[in-house]
This record gives C-alpha cells, sequence and structure tokens, in this order.
C-alpha cells in the first residue's frame, strides 16, 4: 500500500492545505468546543497536553449513521477528560493514508480510526508509531493483514472495535416479519463486505424463525443467506442509487426494508416517506429517530452499534494508560448492540410481538438460540 505524508502544522501554525488531497485539513482544538478544555481532568498538569484524534471514512462524520456515532465517542470523552480534538474527514478512499499520517503528525496520542477500509493504513501506522495508542472501529488487524502489508507482527498498540450486529439484526428481522402487511420485506448494503452482510445475515435469520415459530411465509428480498448474494447499492454515499435500491425492493412486494448502506441508506428512508404509510424501515448503526429525526414517521426501530462507548472507552483508557489492546465485542449481553426505542411506532406494535422479541434477545444471551451467520466475530 502506498503510504503519503502530508505536513499538517501544529498548533499556532497555519495548515498546509494539498492540492492532490479531496477532504481538508485535519482539525484540531483543545476541548470540545474549541473555546478550551473542559472537566475536572484537565486539572491535571501531566495530561493536558493529551489529545484524541479520529479519522472518517469516506462518508464524513455528518452521515446520521455510522461516522457520526462513531464521533460523538470522541467528543463525549475530549468533554470528560478536557483534553484536546483532532480529526480529519475523509472525502474518498484515497484520503485514508493522508489523513491518518496527518494525525501522528499532529502529535496525536490516541487515533481512533472509523471502519475496515482504515485497516491497512491504521496497521501501518500503528506499527510505524508504537508510542501512538490506536483504535479501529469494525475491525481486528490479523496475520493475514501482516502478510499482505510487510509488516513483522500484528502491531500491539492497536485495539479492534468490534459488533455482532447479527444478534440485533435477528430481533429486527424477527420484528419485520411481525410487522409486515405484504409478507414481503427487504433489506440491501452498500458493499457485500462482513460488516454489512453480518446484518444482513441476522436480519435474514430472525425473517426466518419467524416463518418457523408461527408457520408463516415471510418473504425476504435483497439477501439470501446460504448463497451470500444480494442487492448492494456499490456505495455508502449516493442517496439516489439507494433509494434506486430500495424502490427495486418495493416493487418486489417489499412494505419493510432494512438499508445497511451508510449514507446512501437515507435514500431507502426517503423511499419509504414518499409512500404514504405504505412503506416503512429499520435503521442501522446509531437510533434514526435521534440521527435523522426528519424520518422517524416511518422508522419501527433500528439496530444501534455502541460505537461511541467503545470510542470513549479506547480513548479514556488511553488517556489512564490503562490501554488494553484485547479486541471489544459488543454483543446484545453487553448492550453493545441492540433494538433502539419502537419511538412513533411504540402503540404500533403489537405487545405481544414486543414480549416475544425480549424474550428472543434472552435466548440469544443464553445460548438457546446460536446465530449461523460465518462473519460473527469473537467475543474476547
Amino acid at each position: 500500500m502506498k503510504k503519503y505524508l502530508w505536513g499538517l502544522a501544529v498548533a499556532g501554525v497555519a495548515a498546509v492545505a494539498l492540492a492532490a488531497c479531496g477532504s481538508p485539513p485535519p482539525e484540531t482544538s483543545p476541548g470540545s468546543d474549541g473555546g478550551g478544555a473542559t472537566g475536572t481532568a484537565s486539572q491535571d498538569p501531566a495530561k493536558k497536553d493529551f489529545k484524541a484524534c479520529m479519522v472518517s471514512d469516506s462518508g464524513g462524520f455528518d452521515d446520521k449513521s455510522f461516522n457520526q456515532t462513531s464521533y460523538k465517542g470522541l467528543q463525549d470523552a475530549v468533554k470528560a477528560l478536557g483534553i484536546e480534538e483532532g480529526k480529519a474527514e475523509s472525502q474518498s478512499d484515497t484520503d485514508y493514508p493522508n489523513n491518518v499520517n496527518g494525525m501522528v503528525t499532529a502529535k496525536c496520542n490516541v487515533i481512533v480510526t472509523v471502519g475496515f477500509k482504515l485497516g491497512d493504513q491504521t496497521a501501518l501506522s500503528a506499527t510505524e508509531h508504537a508510542d501512538i495508542k490506536f483504535g479501529i472501529v469494525d475491525y481486528d488487524i490479523n496475520v493475514t493483514d501482516t502478510k499482505k502489508l510487510g509488516i513483522p507482527s500484528i502491531p500491539t498498540n492497536v485495539k479492534g472495535l468490534l459488533f455482532n450486529t447479527a444478534e440485533s439484526s435477528f430481533l429486527a428481522g424477527y420484528l419485520a416479519a411481525g410487522m409486515t402487511q405484504s409478507g414481503t420485506v427487504g433489506t440491501f448494503g452498500g458493499l457485500n463486505i462482513p460488516t454489512v452482510s453480518i446484518f444482513m445475515d441476522g436480519f435474514w435469520e430472525g425473517v426466518q424463525h419467524y416463518n418457523t415459530t408461527k408457520s408463516k411465509t415471510v418473504k425476504v428480498v435483497g439477501w439470501d443467506e446460504p448463497t451470500q448474494k444480494g442487492l448492494f447499492t456499490a456505495d455508502f454515499e449516493n442517496k439516489a442509487k439507494g433509494q434506486t435500491t430500495a424502490q427495486n425492493l418495493i416493487s418486489q412486494g417489499a412494505d419493510i426494508v432494512f438499508p445497511v448502506a451508510g449514507p446512501a441508506g437515507l435514500g431507502a428512508l426517503q423511499a419509504a416517506k414518499a409512500s404514504n404509510g405504505k412503506v416503512n424501515a429499520i435503521w442501522v448503526d446509531t437510533d434514526g429517530c435521534v440521527s435523522a429525526p426528519e424520518y422517524c414517521s416511518v422508522l419501527i426501530s433500528s439496530v444501534y452499534k455502541g460505537m461511541d462507548i467503545a470510542v470513549q472507552d479506547v480513548i479514556t483508557t488511553s488517556y489512564e494508560d490503562k490501554f488494553d489492546n484485547t479486541p471489544y465485542v459488543g454483543t446484545l449481553e453487553n448492550e453493545g448492540t441492540g433494538l433502539s426505542p419502537y419511538h412513533e411506532f411504540d402503540s404500533k406494535v403489537p405487545a405481544e410481538l414486543k414480549s416475544e422479541i425480549d424474550q428472543l434477545k434472552q435466548d440469544i444471551i443464553g445460548g438457546k438460540i446460536t446465530l449461523k451467520s460465518k462473519v460473527q466475530p469473537k467475543a474476547s
């Protein structure tokens, strides 16, 4: 992998914009609001210069989903600890080397990268800068990476932040099957990669469990777990593609859609809202009624990932010199993932269905239900 270095100015010196890079220079500021450090931790003179930083993937920090939730974890840590913040928002995949190395140049003490697509650069930068702690959302650097990248071993200064969303998506699939009026539900992804297909696997399995339990024949369009084939936008940013793909599912009879495509998935919510009550949706990564309240009227629920909590934890432990590189895996049991509240659908979801979903959660936690998805991360 090519590595590009760029000159990010340190505090008090103007940043140099690179013509070859589509993203603006990384931003750094003291405290969460740029107006100075906050919180009791700032009283510790030994820690006053601690800086926590983040690099987004190409979805950007305002994607109402993946990056935005992760960035909240950085903001929460900055506010709680009274430390400095640095960030670099990627506009495309080619920005990752510049942005990660820019955070290194900015003298960040801990750098959190958001998304598996930053895996290679995170591994390279962590190997070159053993004095910096790294966290990466949705990825765990492995032996295969070391061979591919030509690095001697897995860097010990990186913590993977993973989430078994197959579990929570199973509940979402069961919920969708219990709420559909047409007998057909649909899902689509951005790319056919493990961090996307794990949602789709769980959703598919939840519908099948509903069919088996209720002797029903609710159909899933857009994904088939046994063959691992389905609908994908090949893009995480293009809302128009998301809307077109959702319309494809709707044309096949789906009245509930489950988009796993980042900002592109907002196109599915647009399609649902335009249906005037005929189509609804279930969001992913974060509570959609909080991150995208304009679509709450069509959101039955959301499959959340506690990325903000995981990010805040890796920053806090780095700050306290308690960093542990054992991968974190969010599950239903530790509440690292789950279903968000029903919000405007609370009175529409039958009490019996709510109780069944609560019981299914306990059955998964207790091992009575074992999910089949082959891309589930292993709990530490």
